[in-house]
């Protein structure tokens, strides 16, 4: 059966509530959350619709890789990027927010070698990302490292 404009809708809305609490949470806990993300390193990625314009706030696990931050497009295993992935491509100038501070970034996508080893590190720390790599065959999940400008 395949998914209708208004199931993808409701999917979508389902994921901004779940997306607010988890930033909400974030901000009231000097960037510390719970649940399913309980003591992962955690990160808020601001990026503008490649379409829309409208700025939006992803809260992501990343992985730090010497000053920078490494960010997963996985959308758990999903056959599809998420938007942000493309929001980003399309503006990667943008802000991030880690712990208290915000700090200005420019997002590039890691190849080869690079976003093999990044890649291989976070599934050692954080195997969920191994099955989100099965659940998504064949699409390869893209590792994109946000590095500070300023």
């Amino acid at each position: 059966m395949s998914e209708t404009p208004r199931d993808a809708e409701q999917a979508e809305a389902r994921t901004d509530d779940w997306n607010a609490r988890v930033v909400e949470e974030f901000r009231a806990n000097e960037g510390r959350v719970g649940g399913p993300f309980q003591g992962a390193p955690m990160i808020l990625v601001h990026h503008r619709g490649r379409k829309s314009g409208v700025e939006r706030v992803s809260p992501m696990v990343y992985q730090p890789v010497d000053g920078a931050y490494a960010v997963f497009a996985s959308k758990a295993g999903a056959p599809t990027n998420p938007d942000w992935y493309h929001n980003l491509l399309a503006n990667p100038g943008t802000t991030v927010e880690v712990g208290t501070e915000t700090v200005p970034v420019r997002a590039r996508e890691l190849e080869g070698e690079e976003r093999t080893a990044v890649w291989e590190r976070q599934k050692t720390a954080m195997p969920g990302f191994a099955e989100y790599e099965v659940k998504a065959a064949p699409r390869r999940i893209p590792v994109l490292l946000l590095e500070p400008t300023a």
